[in-house]
């Protein structure tokens, strides 16, 4: 084997370990985040749709708590009504019609903090809490504090089965999940060195 075929085996042998050691650190951390005991209290609430129906219902009970003013679905699927939304989260009519608020133009994280943005601008809030599940967190944190610098995000994480390193070690299917989810993660924070690299992005906290 010629020398340069040795180094090349070598850098991606170091590049595949590290990739393993910041999964593992990764998914370390996702087991750890819990939900703040108690709540804090916040302007608003911003629940992001995806994963399980549990980060919805979790924003509702913060808001029925009185942790927020008002509570942002985001991402809401423009075929659901808002009828089929307060059925679903079990709301009360009235305080649905007060207090709940439904976004329909995000399809992703991405679209789900310009969302977020455009309607804490709207509503002059600069303090939330943002409920997603745990193995989301991270990702969804970045992407809101880009979009919302001067905003205070204080993170309401929903356990999930990918929290859970007993249930996705033994499921492949699982454990794709997660692996996934970091991924899409590192891809962001490549995404954000090159724009500060580049000199036109460091506005985020």
């Amino acid at each position: 084997m010629s020398r340069w075929r040795v180094l090349f085996l070598v850098a991606v042998l170091g590049a595949l370990g590290a990739l393993l050691l910041g999964f593992t650190n990764f998914a370390a951390a996702v087991h750890g985040l819990k939900a703040p005991d108690p709540p804090p209290k916040a302007q608003a609430i911003v629940a992001l749709t995806g994963g399980s129906l549990e980060r919805l219902r979790t924003g509702v009970r913060l808001l029925e708590g009185g942790y927020g003013q008002r509570l942002l679905i985001t991402g809401v699927n423009p075929a659901a009504t808002d009828k089929d939304i307060a059925l679903a989260l079990a709301v009360d009519a009235q305080r649905f019609d007060c207090c709940v608020d439904l976004g329909r133009s995000a399809s992703d994280t991405i679209g789900n903090a310009a969302e977020t943005a455009a309607w804490a601008h709207a509503h002059e809030f600069r303090d939330i809490i943002l409920v997603t599940e745990d193995y989301h967190m991270a990702r969804s944190l970045i992407e809101l504090r880009l979009a919302l610098p001067q905003a205070h995000f204080t993170a309401y994480p929903v356990a999930s089965r990918l929290g859970r390193p007993e249930v996705w070690q033994g499921d492949p299917r699982l454990a794709a999940r997660l692996g996934a989810e970091y991924l899409k993660l590192l891809a962001i924070q490549a995404r954000e060195g090159l724009i500060g690299a580049d000199g036109r992005g460091a506005s985020s906290p």
